[in-house]
């Protein structure tokens, strides 16, 4: 039985995963972490799982024993939290956006001297793992692309995980060529997006989008886009999730991207 504790158990992406937990005969929820329902039963909380709800991961990885970590929390509590459950000797699932290549590159030799496993997804929906994994095929045959990144207007981190993660991505392929070299144009440089890993990525935040990525390879007389474009309901996250808590333990150091277990 792997035990998990989550991070961020009130959360919007909670419910369906929690249930999934809750449903599986090798997973159980013993531990939360919730700032806003600290002290409160798992139960109570929000429905499902056996213990308590924590008001930090530390807290909680204290209070009994943890196997698998999983952080839905925010950009500005994901890294100490990874930090604290890699130090303690628990396997992490990140869900949470915000971390960078250099942070990764922290992490996993931290967890790798631990022998601790660390699996991250910019987004666990089975989906988003099949535009990752198409849009580097591509780009062993396009030289040229740009990532467009959707989210709501309340959203603090740009860009997000999903487009981060696919501009890294496509880096491990090749960088792509620009016309005009970022040094030589005229007018506002920001009009052409951030260099994320080399990648022009331009992040939209507006009313109605939840997370969504959109790249665009252009090559002469033609365009290719591939656009992923989810509803609003977390239930499409869970069946990923799920799959990296079972697995996030196979290997020690960081893994990144749900494609990498779809087909590798």
């Amino acid at each position: 039985m792997t035990n998990v504790c989550f991070a961020g158990v009130t959360g919007w992406t909670a419910p369906p995963i929690l249930a999934g937990i809750d449903a599986a005969d090798d997973l159980t929820l013993t531990a939360g972490v919730s700032r806003s329902a600290a002290g409160r039963s798992l139960v109570d909380a929000t429905g499902y799982g056996e213990g308590q709800v924590y008001a930090s991961v530390a807290d909680a990885l204290r209070a009994g024993p943890v196997d698998v970590l999983v952080d839905y929390t925010s950009a500005s509590a994901v890294k100490d939290n990874v930090v604290t459950a890699i130090d303690a000797g628990v396997h992490v699932v990140v869900g949470s956006s915000g971390l960078t290549a250099d942070d990764y590159a922290d992490l996993d030799e931290r967890a790798r001297s631990r022998a601790v496993g660390v699996f991250a997804a910019g987004n666990f929906s089975m989906l988003a793992a099949i535009l990752r994994r198409a849009a580097a095929i591509a780009a062993e045959k396009v030289g040229s692309w740009e990532i467009f990144d959707y989210a709501s207007e309340t959203k603090p981190d740009v860009p997000s995980g999903t487009a981060r993660e696919l501009a890294e991505t496509l880096a491990d392929v090749r960088r792509p060529g620009l016309g005009v070299p970022i040094e030589d144009l005229q007018g506002p440089v920001e009009a052409r997006g951030a260099d994320i890993a080399g990648t022009r990525v331009h992040s939209v935040r507006l009313p109605s989008y939840v997370v969504g990525a959109e790249v665009v390879f252009g090559a002469p007389g033609e365009r290719l886009t591939m656009k992923y474009d989810p509803g609003t309901s977390p239930d499409l996250y869970a069946e990923g999730t799920l799959l990296a808590i079972r697995r996030v333990s196979e290997a020690a150091g960081v893994r990144r991207g749900l494609d990498t277990l779809l087909f590798d």
